[in-house]
């Protein structure tokens, strides 16, 4: 058996203690710019580097992550609930000095053009385009690329690009004979001015089997991303036979929040009874009804500013009430409310008012809507219209002044509208009563905020004529059963990790080469986070400290050894690599990595000093002491796992009969490798028994 030579600066000890002096052959950094113009291109980009290159200089991560998400402030950074995925306590992070945004929740992070990937669902050259639009940059192509290439995108894009052709499409329909007669002639019945026409791209579907696919094949569109963007269909029994999916309608176009189409309406205009009044785009690889509300787009502004969303239910409604000067207003399109719509309308605002048709029987089934609000952190008021009425039906009746006085008027808190809705039911029943009082706690009981909880008792207390503290301790019962259930389930899957753990034991404690991942993890994000500043009189940078002490180092972590080696390249051309570099990285795992390092979860505030004059010690005060520690402790972590690699050889070597002296020889090597231990313990003031 040969004996393996576990590291090559073995040879000497001295290896693994950190110098405190620079070493004469370390690169020099000329005085060069540190930030350096770097892209994560995709190949099929037609944008051209000079149109990126600008968006990237303008963009800023607090006016994009604002269009979508209430921002606020606390320390140097700014706070939100994620985007992302649910939750009732910010851990969504944007740091403008470092222009990033980081949720600590799911563990989504990135820069400008990653959040609007991210939160779009779209590439690279799509978020490009919006956020120059945004900023009012001209997008250049790149000339190198035919137009046939151009168009060569992904499928995502390609879906946008079909959808937006069959919006224009229908559009210019109402230009045509058929269209003005029909479509046009519906809209101005309902009193739509050409200017709600344009802001909500209404349109027309002739009325044949094929004028929108005819006109899209036309155009070069093939029937593959026609059909998966839902805008026609195969005939049943025979696949090659194709034909328009929205005919003889007129549409309603769905935008996304970014205001790009991505699904339609249509709504019939006979009396046809065998044909649905509405047809609706299926789903799609970019439309996704729950995570979809209509109007979003042209209410979202209004929604921030007014600090309330008016939910209703159609999309006339929701027109109707843009044409009576309000437009906070968004519509569930006919679908019941869904956790995905309810997080949408939390980007902009926590305050909902739902507005109800007069229709009694329909309000008592759509109620659970408003549990979904309150479980959502939402605070939930409504309006019910007269009987026979909706929004559209009344704003039209009574007209804009008079409508927005009866918003303001009858607007009641979810409380008040349930007992009004059940009042009648319940004055001549105790038992109905008795029901309706458990269904107003269960509501109650939705509330995430115990503050709002006793408030909203307190109110339902005086409504329903009971005493507050009967109602506290129903109130209890919902919330102790709503624990159960929750601590039930968190039961279940804790039995079933149990039952995966007996299959994929997790050891008890860390190994030498965990603990060795993580001192190395410790090692990258300082030299990320300090790596520009000097750390003694001689002007040497953090950086040039600890990419000298790890140049006879492999890192085990293959992302860890990347950004070193990503680091030492930049240096040997001259460049001293920041921050913004990594960040735009082609590599998705760098990026991510980067980003999470350079992201603090919390910050030590101000107060500490300036009321208390309470000095707390951060690793910035002594980055010459931080960083000798460090690489002491990432040496120390090194040697113990050769360490523990030389006693398993040893091991190994006693019961497959290998010869005494490299048994010596081995037992030599765990010997000095024991002694570097010791002097580094010994620097690091760690005592061993």
């Amino acid at each position: 058996m040969k004996i393996v030579a576990f590291e090559k600066n073995l040879s000497s000890t001295t290896a693994f203690k950190p110098r405190r002096s620079p070493n004469s052959s370390w690169i020099s950094l000329p005085n060069l710019k540190s930030a350096v113009n770097f892209a994560y291109f995709p190949i099929s980009m037609s944008i051209s580097k000079l149109t990126s290159d600008k968006v990237k200089e303008r963009a800023d991560i607090v006016e994009v992550v604002g269009d979508y998400v209430p921002l606020k402030k606390k320390g140097q950074n700014m706070w939100a609930c994620c985007p992302f995925h649910g939750e009732k306590s910010p851990s969504f992070s944007v740091s403008p000095a470092k222009q990033i945004y980081k949720c600590f929740g799911c563990g989504k992070a990135g820069d400008p053009i990653q959040f609007v990937m991210d939160i779009e669902g779209v590439g690279f050259q799509e978020a490009i385009r919006q956020l120059a639009g945004k900023y009012g940059i001209e997008v250049e192509e790149d000339e190198t690329r035919t137009p046939e290439q151009n168009l060569e995108q992904n499928e995502r894009e390609s879906l946008f690009i079909a959808l937006n052709f069959a919006k224009d499409f229908f559009v210019k329909n109402l230009q045509t004979e058929e269209g003005r007669s029909i479509g046009l002639s519906y809209f101005k019945e309902r009193g739509f001015t050409p200017q709600i026409i344009e802001k909500f791209d209404l349109g027309y579907a002739l009325d044949g089997w094929d004028q929108l696919l005819k006109a899209a094949k036309a155009a070069g569109f093939q029937e593959e991303i026609l059909l998966k963007a839902g805008l026609i269909l195969q005939k049943e029994g025979d696949a090659t036979r194709v034909y328009d999916r929205f005919r003889g309608r007129v549409t309603f176009t769905i935008h996304n929040v970014s205001g790009k189409p991505i699904g339609f309406g249509a709504r019939i205009l006979t009396k046809d009874k065998t044909q649905p009044k509405y047809i609706n785009s299926p789903e799609t690889p970019i439309y996704h009804k729950s995570d979809v509300l209509y109007g979003m787009f042209q209410a979202k502004k209004a929604i921030r500013d007014m600090d309330n969303c008016f939910l209703v239910e159609g999309y006339t409604d929701v027109v109707s009430m843009h044409l009576s000067g309000i437009e906070n207003v968004v519509a569930s399109s006919g679908t019941s409310l869904t956790d995905g719509q309810i997080k949408l309308i939390k980007r902009f605002t926590n305050q909902v008012t739902v507005l109800y048709d007069g229709d009694a029987a329909g309000i008592k089934a759509s109620l659970r809507g408003i549990d979904l609000l309150l479980e959502g952190g939402l605070n939930v008021k409504a309006v019910v219209f007269p009987d026979g009425d909706d929004p559209d039906s009344y704003s039209r009746k009574v007209g804009s002044q008079a409508f927005q006085d009866y918003l303001r008027e009858y607007s009641r808190d979810f409380i008040g509208f349930k007992i009004g809705l059940y009042q009648e039911e319940f004055a001549k029943d105790p038992i109905r009563k008795a029901e309706v009082i458990r269904e107003i706690v269960q509501s109650i009981g939705k509330i995430p905020d115990p503050i709002l909880r006793s408030v909203y008792a307190k109110e339902a207390s005086g409504l329903l004529q009971i005493e507050e503290e009967i109602l506290h301790a129903e109130l209890n019962k919902s919330l102790i059963k709503s624990q159960k259930d929750n601590f039930q389930k968190v039961k279940e899957e804790a039995a079933a990790e149990e039952r995966l753990e007996e299959l994929f034991p997790v050891p008890t404690q860390l190994s030498s080469q965990d603990t060795l991942k993580i001192q190395e993890r410790e090692t990258v994000r300082l030299l990320l986070n300090y790596g520009l500043q000097k750390i003694d009189e001689d002007d040497l940078k953090l950086s040039n400290y600890l990419l000298s002490e790890t140049q006879e180092i492999e890192f085990i972590t293959p992302v860890y050894q990347k950004i070193l080696g990503m680091y030492r390249d930049c240096l040997a051309k001259g460049v001293v690599p920041n921050t913004d570099f990594f960040i735009a990285q082609r590599d998705d795992e760098v990026r991510q990595e980067v980003i999470d390092l350079i992201t603090l979860r919390h910050e030590i505030s101000s107060h500490w000093h300036e009321r208390h004059q309470i000095f707390i010690t951060t690793e910035s005060d002594d980055l010459a002491g931080t960083a000798f520690k460090s690489i002491l402790r990432l040496k120390r972590r090194l040697v113990q796992k050769m360490m523990e690699e030389a006693k398993q050889k040893i091991k190994s070597g006693e019961s497959e009969g290998l010869a005494p002296d490299l048994i010596f020889e081995l037992q030599q090597l765990y010997f000095e490798l024991k002694k570097v231990q010791l002097q580094i313990d010994k620097e690091l003031g760690i005592v061993i028994g």
